[in-house]
């Protein structure tokens, strides 16, 4: 939520719930981007609600300047918002605009036509081939267990061999084992996509089943704590950060950068983008294409290093 305070209407928070449960039931909006959203627009319906006096009612909303929008991005930087997340926070406020327009009938062109702040998006940091494959060699090294050694080296395997967020890794259950030559994955928004799962993979798998010490059931979780409960997605961070550590790896080097180094090097080798935008599960193909630009600054540090006329 954001750190201005106030009182909103009944009627204000019964659209902003409204609004919402549409974006979950019909667009399949994931968890943690309706909750971002929530706090996005319950944001600016704060500031306005300051800024005009009182709870902005719909014929109030229908009638915002485009003075009162950049007063709440100029409040919103102010306090420290970045540029990216402001971004996002007006794009939350115009669907949800846009979506009360369309049920009162009114012009939401105002709203519509403001304009984000710029801002450079952050590219994607993989690993070098050689970087993952010593990750994928050393994760066992920082267990006390052997088993936890295997469970380690078999969820990074899933995250740099099939593309997998964490999220979706630690998802799979029992009945996912063995694991098949491909994988249907629930992922973003409850989306389904079909993940081929390398050989490397399957026999990680297995290796961590045999020694786990906790029965796996069809429902249970494949990954176990410890305790035999669920494994928290916090452990595997701290794993990476002990194996970067270890290997010199820079920071950037997290679990999320294995599905990163995925994607880069799938297109480095002749990879066709839509194909890989299918085995990461993005919505959209100007996602994926943020790792062309990856491929293009390594092939111009490359040159820039390597060239006789650049370097001379």
């Amino acid at each position: 939520m954001a750190a201005l305070k106030g009182s909103l209407s009944d009627a204000a928070h019964q659209a902003l719930d409204s609004w919402l449960i549409a974006l979950s039931a019909l667009n399949g909006v994931a968890r943690h981007t309706i909750t971002a959203y929530r706090s996005d627009v319950a944001g600016y319906l704060y500031f306005l609600t300051k800024h005009q006096g009182k709870s902005p009612s719909t014929k109030a909303l229908a009638q915002v300047r485009l003075q009162d929008l950049r007063a709440w991005m100029a409040y919103e930087r102010g306090r420290g918002l970045s540029a990216r997340s402001l971004a996002r926070a007006l794009s939350a406020v115009k669907g949800f605009t846009a979506w009360l327009a369309e049920r009162h009938a009114f012009d939401a062109g105002t709203v519509l036509s403001a304009r984000a702040p710029k801002f450079r998006p952050k590219l994607p940091r993989p690993l070098s081939p050689e970087g993952a494959i010593n990750v994928l060699g050393s994760v066992k090294d920082q267990a006390l267990h052997d088993w936890v050694g295997f469970r380690d080296t078999a969820v990074v395997t899933l995250l740099y061999g099939c593309g997998l967020r964490i999220s979706e890794a630690l998802s799979l259950t029992g009945a996912d084992h063995p694991l098949p030559d491909v994988l249907r994955i629930k992922g973003k928004g409850g989306k389904s996509r079909m993940v081929p799962v390398l050989p490397a993979a399957q026999d990680a798998i297995a290796l961590y089943v045999t020694a786990c010490p906790y029965a796996l059931t069809p429902t249970g979780a494949l990954f176990r704590g410890t305790r035999g409960g669920a494994l928290n997605s916090r452990l595997i961070a701290l794993v990476m950060e002990k194996t970067r550590a270890q290997l010199g790896l820079p920071a950037t080097a997290t679990p999320h950068a294995l599905r990163h180094s995925f994607a880069t090097h799938l297109l480095a080798a002749g990879g066709d983008l839509r194909a890989i935008q299918e085995l990461l599960g993005h919505a959209s193909l100007s996602t994926t294409q943020f790792y062309t630009a990856v491929d293009s600054a390594r092939l111009m540090q490359a040159y820039q290093s390597a060239h006789p006329r650049a370097k001379g």
